[in-house]
């Protein structure tokens, strides 16, 4: 017993480490950053257009969602550890290929699909095996604790950066940044294992004396994607990401305006609410469901990105206690839609129904950023993008308290079945 709990939190903080790697994703600003002088200064390493500035970026998010799904699928059936090692290689050769070109297309393809892929296999390893091994009314907290890490990245990722930077130049950043990660997410790969087939923890032994308690429900995925509760899922995920992913995606560009090269303080602070927001959330949801939390998470946020309407480029220190809540509720989500997948679609294909699930993440990665860069790029302002997500978040509010579990119903069938009310005589 002693050795399964051991493999249980080896697993969970293999898993956290994996993720304190690929979250140089939330790094993107400063990469942005430098980008954006080099085109502003006309220097010649980068001719890009301003618009097309979040464009690897938001490529990103979308090729490392739909890459979750196979991955998935992959984790699920042969081993997350070769899942993850896969991840390591893609997401290093992503980063290897950008420091040898400055080209808009290199980087597309470099940051935007190979490292997106490499993010997608590394990810879709780290959270399923971990939550495997525990009982489920700690689904949300190991959830929190492994997804943790992508957020928490930025923490070091951040100042490291800057540090490369400003001595050897963005490409040779790249560079080191793509030779570490390929050698550490392939290391950590392989403290990676699921849990015995049919193993169950001694917590949740105590539900076998009620069957339809005991009784595991898994939706294959065809089934899961006729339930009306997967699409709310889907649509909520989808806001609810690229609301966070359009700030994370351009917070050091709005702080560099009022704190010059400390921008990257605002960075990882958010990182750090990032984080949190990840295990608070999922400690809080295991309480009073996920559906409540993520109701009010959804509409703090809403508010926090309607108040940056109101905060002018000198008030640092409002600024920056807006991006740590901006982070913080935007972590939630990685933490509260997988323990949703879990609770209402099983754990047996949680793999690739979550990948499925965790697509919303992409579309909305993807669409948000682009929109507001464009919007910017118009306007010379973020306001209007700030209304349209603060809007957007009230409706994905109300979606969050329609979505019921469609695993309610089916234990309520089996409780019945199981004791049936006597007739009346």
């Amino acid at each position: 017993m002693n050795q399964i709990k051991s493999l249980g939190w080896r697993v969970t903080m293999a898993g956290l480490g994996i993720n304190l790697a690929l979250g140089i994703l939330y790094t993107w600003s400063i990469f942005k950053m430098t980008i954006k002088e080099s085109i502003v200064a006309g220097d010649g390493l980068f001719n890009w257009s301003l618009a097309s500035l979040n464009d690897p970026y938001a490529v990103c998010c979308l090729v490392f969602a739909f890459t979750m799904i196979f991955a998935g699928r992959l984790q699920d059936r042969i081993s997350p550890k070769i899942t993850a090692v896969i991840g390591g290689i893609l997401t290093g050769l992503g980063l290897i290929l950008i420091s040898f070109s400055t080209a808009w297309i290199s980087w597309i393809i470099g940051f935007g699909i190979l490292t997106g892929m490499g993010l997608g296999f590394g990810y879709a390893s780290a959270t399923p095996p971990a939550i495997k091994w525990f009982p489920s009314a700690k689904t949300g907290m190991i959830a929190g604790i492994v997804v943790a890490g992508f957020g928490l990245a930025s923490v070091y990722i951040a100042p490291l950066a800057i540090f490369l930077i400003d001595r050897m130049g963005l490409s040779q950043a790249m560079l080191v940044f793509g030779i570490a990660f390929l050698i550490i997410v392939s290391a950590l790969a392989q403290f990676l294992v699921n849990p015995p087939e049919g193993y169950v923890h001694p917590e949740e032994t105590n539900k076998k004396n009620n069957p339809a308690a005991s009784r595991s429900i898994d939706f294959a995925p065809g089934e899961m994607l006729r339930t009306p509760a997967f699409y709310k899922l889907w649509i909520v995920f989808c806001i609810a990401s690229g609301a966070g992913l359009m700030i994370i995606g351009g917070v050091a560009g709005m702080a560099k305006q009022g704190m010059g090269q400390m921008a990257w303080v605002v960075v990882a602070l958010m990182a750090v609410g990032n984080a949190s927001g990840r295990v608070i959330a999922g400690i809080l949801s295991d309480r009073i469901g996920r559906a409540n939390t993520l109701f009010i998470m959804l509409i703090f946020q809403s508010i926090v990105i309607f108040s940056l309407l109101f905060i002018p480029p000198a008030q640092v220190m409002l600024l920056v206690l807006a991006a740590v809540l901006i982070g913080f509720n935007y972590g939630t989500n990685l933490s509260l839609f997988p323990s949703a997948t879990k609770d209402f679609f099983g754990l047996k294909n949680f793999g690739v129904n979550y990948g499925l699930v965790f697509s919303a993440w992409g579309v909305g990665g993807f669409i948000f950023p682009r929109v507001s860069q464009m919007i910017v790029a118009y306007t010379n302002s973020p306001k209007i993008a700030y209304i349209l997500a603060s809007g957007l978040l009230l409706i994905g509010a109300v979606f969050a308290l329609m979505t019921k579990s469609p695993v309610t119903e089916i234990r309520k069938q089996l409780e019945f079945i199981a004791n049936p009310v006597p007739e009346e005589i």
